[in-house]
């Protein structure tokens, strides 16, 4: 009951895959521009600070976005990671 409470409050967990590729939800078609924008960037936070302790020098080989069926978008890493969302969001 607990985690099912938990997934509905929005609760994401992720993990990498033996190649290291993380695959992760974070909105759906019905979110808002802004909300889509918090969300990718809680994600890649949340990612960039749980990275493993030993793990150091780039972490980021590339980082894609798509939909559940469409096409790949590649996003510029550094930008990704530095990027400061507008005091109003």
């Amino acid at each position: 009951m607990k985690a099912i409470s938990e997934f509905k409050a929005g609760k994401v967990e992720y993990r990498a895959d033996k190649t290291g590729i993380v695959h992760l939800p974070f909105g759906k078609v019905d979110f808002s521009e802004e909300d889509l924008l918090i969300n990718l960037l809680a994600a890649v936070k949340s990612i960039e600070a749980n990275k493993p302790a030993g793990d150091e020098g780039v972490y980021w080989k590339s980082a894609h976005i798509c939909s559940a069926m469409g096409p790949s978008i590649r996003l510029n890493i550094r930008e990704m990671l530095d990027y400061r969302p507008p005091s109003n969001l």
